[in-house]
């Protein structure tokens, strides 16, 4: 990034030594207390006007309106905007009319955070304003804000709708674009939502490595890093299911964890190398189990979120309303394809793909191919909650097989506006049987599958010390963030999304 200044850079440093010469700490370390917000003034004022007699706020100016001994100035904090008076005669002491002619006309500018105390009116057009009687520099900004501009639609017009600019700042982002706020806010609510149900059926939640020996839970390409005083290789978590199970072993009935997981993978508008997904474990039921209890979990955010189950999504209405339709992944690319491939063997699947136009990595096995059938000609096809069950046994080397479907597995995946947001089993609790399918996964690392799961001695010890038969749910917070908040790439609902390096 270049060192250059810009001219309003520079006339915003000089400010910056004139305010220091005039004695006016532009850092100050001192509190400012807010006893108002610009939201509570908008919404209350007009029922209770005398308790906002004597009010302070803290904020940065976003627009002035400077008329000589007098200006408007328009303050945004946390909640939102609010207009604010300010006159030369009530902010100056005396004589020394500094503070006003030299300090706020002329070394203030848009972007700088001010703290104000006074009374709020409504101006002869209606506008409720902050009359201020005392101001206070807070923090100078030494960079100018991008310029938004709104048409009388509402839609967005400025320097700073170019959406890798607005990740990289994303603190710029949510200055001038005060909907992103929303999105967060949103996220954040979905995610109590989730927790106070989970807390509510006394499930624990729990916290596990997020350094680990050995990666596993899930088929993807781990980041590693080395331990420098043991001297040995770590992996950044892919998945934190086998810690989770760990927990059933020792006695817990249901865990559950927000975590942060990274996988080493591709990215895209659906894929963060770094990303959340919650994880719940429970002891004593099965995958049927699961799917009501994500239809009720999922229904109650909707409803927690908005009021309502039905949400625009794009240009889809999606229904979150119980029940959800299921369909097992052969009846789907039965649907969907008109083929079955419910008997087919890895030659025959590979030239079914091949004659349905789905492109494969040679180097993948009989599980995966069937995924790549399903994902790219049934996936984006599901808009509304559905949910995939019975997969078969080469893509789920974690899941029990099934009661009543040799070869296949109790899986199920909730599908939703194109793309899967949650993941489950009845898991499988067979130490034999999963030390054959840890095997089986070596031999596809082997083939070169770099996303084959690795073989955990520790985790088959733990499931020969005896895990209660159980359930378990992995689902991506992301995903349903983008879903319930109605945006289009996964970068919107993250802060700080993973970036290319910028170009200097």
């Amino acid at each position: 990034m270049s060192n250059s200044l810009s001219e309003q850079e520079i006339l915003r440093r000089q400010s910056l030594d004139e305010l220091i010469r005039l004695g006016i700490n532009p850092y100050p370390a001192e509190r400012f207390e807010a006893n108002v917000s610009a939201r509570d003034i908008h919404a209350n004022y007009e029922r209770n006007k005398l308790d906002y007699k004597a009010v302070s706020l803290t904020g940065r100016i976003m627009t002035r309106r400077i008329m000589g001994n007098a200006s408007f100035a328009e303050l945004q904090d946390a909640s939102g905007r609010i207009q604010i008076y300010i006159r030369r005669d009530d902010i100056c002491m005396g004589e020394d009319k500094t503070l006003y002619n030299t300090v706020f006309k002329k070394l203030l500018d848009i972007g700088d955070i001010i703290g104000i105390k006074g009374y709020v009116f409504t101006t002869q057009l209606g506008e409720i304003t902050v009359h201020v009687t005392e101001l206070t520099l807070l923090c100078k900004a030494l960079r100018p804000l991008p310029v938004v501009k709104a048409d009388a639609d509402g839609n967005v017009h400025d320097a700073f709708t170019d959406p890798e600019l607005r990740y990289r700042q994303r603190y710029v982002d949510m200055i001038v674009n005060p909907g992103v706020k929303e999105v967060f806010l949103k996220r954040t609510a979905l995610m109590t939502s989730m927790r106070n149900f989970l807390q509510a059926k006394d499930y624990v939640e729990v916290e596990t490595p997020i350094l680990q020996p050995l990666y596993g839970g899930a088929a993807a390409r781990p980041f590693t890093t080395h331990h420098n005083t043991l001297d040995m290789k770590l992996y950044l978590r892919i998945a934190n299911e086998l810690y989770l199970k760990r927990l059933l072993v020792g006695g817990l009935d249901g865990v559950f964890e927000f975590a942060k997981d990274f996988r080493n993978e591709g990215m895209s508008r659906f894929h963060n190398p770094e990303f959340t997904q919650m994880e719940l474990y429970v002891a004593y039921k099965d995958y049927s189990w699961m799917m009501d209890l994500v239809e009720e979990m999922v229904e109650k955010v909707a409803m927690d979120l908005h009021g309502t189950t039905l949400l625009p999504v794009g240009q889809h209405q999606i229904n979150f309303q119980r029940p959800w339709k299921r369909m097992t992944m052969f009846e789907a690319i039965q649907h969907f394809t008109n083929i079955d491939i419910s008997a087919m063997e890895e030659a025959e699947l590979r030239a079914t793909a091949a004659t349905l136009n789905v492109p494969l990595d040679p180097k993948i096995g009989k599980g995966k191919i069937i995924d790549e059938i399903f994902g790219t000609l049934c996936e984006p096809h599901l808009i509304q909650p559905t949910f995939i069950t019975d997969y078969p046994v080469e893509m789920s080397p974690l899941a029990k097989k099934h009661r009543d479907k040799p070869g296949l597995v109790e899986r199920f995946e909730a599908i939703c506006n194109g793309k899967e947001i949650c993941n489950a089993f009845s898991e499988l609790n067979d130490p034999l049987d999963q030390r054959r399918r840890f095997e089986e996964q070596l031999e596809l690392g082997k083939r070169g599958d770099d996303e084959a799961m690795t073989l955990d001695e520790d985790f088959l010890r733990a499931l020969e010390y005896g895990m209660p038969p159980a359930a378990g749910l992995g689902m991506g917070i992301d995903r349903l963030a983008m879903v319930m908040t109605n945006s289009p790439s996964i970068q919107e609902v993250i802060f700080f999304p993973q970036m290319r390096p910028e170009h200097p």
